[in-house]
């Protein structure tokens, strides 16, 4: 894994703690970590394929003509072996598995020993992985004022990467070994998935895995952070969200710890900070002289996922809620759930669905128990009412959701919620016979009569037009030398 230079400079914690209170946008905001070289900029035009192999040219932004760009401190020309897309005369769908989960650890780091092959791999792989926790952290004054711990979420990374691409129960080596917890490959480990973004807020964190083969095709990544917590900015509470293309789909993953409380009102806070989180996540739109322009807010997206610790309890205006509880009379206790009164009132998520929910409620349960905390706990302080505060909703047209389930881990007071979706996208048709595409041309060929990978012609081709281009280009930056010099 890669991140840039300036990422890993200390910041002074004085100076981490006045920004935070001052409500000061940090450039770190809209940074983020993934496999290949990139940055996390709000300039990302297109992002760099596993392949590229730091292949590429340096062009003015001004000479770019609408080419894709790579994310980084400067633009740069289409990648070696990449060619603009032809035109198009039509569209295909394809539909793809897309494994969505969330879960709060209650402030726990993970253990070398706590698998989660079954949790991910269960009943089958997926296209896409895009997994969103709460509470890596603490969220005490020192987490929440402080300088960002980015150590749990390394270890969260390393157990996902195990999980989805580990082949065979051969011994796996011990997470004290740091070079793991930078993501860098392992002897006998040959991964199907990459990490294509993850994001990190105080507690929150959200990671998106794609495979392999989907990599190149993954472009206009973004993140977006909303503070929802302390003085209703500060990062204990809020979301992450982030934005990407698949194929020709715009996708935005949003991953949110809302309000906390069960005292009647606190379903009206919560409420506030899904308005707020939809009014303040912004993305940039890209050059208004570009070929396409990207979403810019949640809604604009094809298809959109919210996933987190919604924080939604039980109306307490039920007097025979123990009672439901002890016979676990789930679909009785589901109609006096926060969430679905809200919708139906239509006071948030109007437009968005949400599975059928047919497990038992996802919080608050015992430390390493099957037991709720009402039902067991003799601290009045801990005693919560069951509730299912961990929810995953969607919006958009071609999504169906294909299970709706929990997972039964005793890691923390929250049980792990995930769902697996069969998403449809769309994949530009190229014109008979041209060539290019958003894949290395040299390296794919979809049929055995396709020989165009392995063609010297199209090979040519392609050093042929890069050569022209950059010939193009240094004659336009002479020309301005010589323009700025007079």
């Amino acid at each position: 894994m890669r991140t840039e230079p300036h990422l890993t400079r200390k910041q002074s914690w004085p100076k981490v703690v006045a920004r935070k209170w001052l409500n000061m946008r940090s450039r770190r905001a809209d940074e983020f970590q993934a496999d290949c070289s990139t940055s996390g900029t709000a300039r990302i035009g297109r992002r760099k394929s596993c392949s590229d192999q730091d292949r590429y040219v340096i062009v003015p932004e001004e000479l770019s003509g609408g080419w894709p760009m790579e994310a980084g401190n400067y633009p740069r020309q289409p990648l070696r072996g990449w060619a603009a897309p032809p035109p198009a005369t039509g569209t295909h769908h394809q539909n793809l598995r897309l494994f969505v989960g969330t879960w709060n650890v209650g402030g726990r780091s993970p253990y070398s020993g706590l698998r989660l092959k079954d949790w991910l791999n269960s009943p089958g792989s997926a296209d896409v992985y895009v997994l969103g926790f709460q509470e890596i952290v603490p969220l005490n004054a020192g987490n929440v004022l402080g300088a960002e711990d980015s150590g749990p979420a390394a270890k969260w990374l390393y157990l996902i990467r195990r999980a989805l691409n580990e082949a065979g129960d051969f011994e796996q080596p011990s997470l004290e070994d740091d070079q793991l917890y930078r993501g860098e490959e392992y002897a006998g480990q040959q991964h199907r998935y990459c990490l294509a973004v993850s994001k990190q807020m105080v507690g929150l964190f959200m990671c998106v895995w794609v495979r392999e083969d989907l990599q190149s095709h993954v472009s206009n990544l973004k993140v977006s952070c909303v503070g929802r917590g302390i003085m209703h900015y500060l990062g204990n509470k809020g979301s992450i969200s982030i934005s990407l293309t698949l194929h020709r789909t715009s996708f935005c993953f949003v991953c949110t710890h809302l309000a906390s409380g069960e005292k009647e009102g606190d379903e009206l806070r919560r409420n506030s900070d899904v308005a707020e989180i939809l009014k303040k996540t912004k993305f940039s739109t890209g050059s208004s002289r570009s070929r396409s322009r990207s979403p810019g807010s949640i809604l604009d997206h094809d298809k959109i996922i919210w996933l987190g610790d919604l924080n939604y309890r039980l109306s307490s205006s039920s007097g025979d809620m123990k009672e439901l509880i002890k016979s676990e009379d789930w679909q009785a206790l589901l109609e006096k759930d926060q969430l679905r009164i809200e919708q139906r009132a239509g006071r948030v998520f109007q437009g968005w669905e949400e599975g059928r929910i047919q497990f038992a409620p996802t919080y608050k349960y015992l430390s390493n128990s099957d037991h709720y905390a009402v039902q067991k706990s003799k601290s009045k302080e801990k005693r919560r009412t069951p509730a299912w505060c961990d929810r995953i909703l969607w919006r958009g047209e071609g999504i169906k959701q294909m299970w709706y389930v929990r997972g039964e881990s005793r890691f923390s007071d929250h049980r792990p919620v995930y769902s697996l979706f069969s998403v449809q996208v769309d994949l530009l048709l190229p014109e008979a016979g041209s060539v290019g595409g958003f894949s290395c041309p040299l390296k794919h060929s979809t049929t055995a009569g396709d020989t165009c990978a392995s063609s010297m012609g199209v090979s040519a081709k392609v050093q042929a037009e890069e050569l022209l281009l950059l010939t193009r280009v240094r004659s336009c930056m002479d020309s301005r030398t010589l323009y700025d010099a007079h």
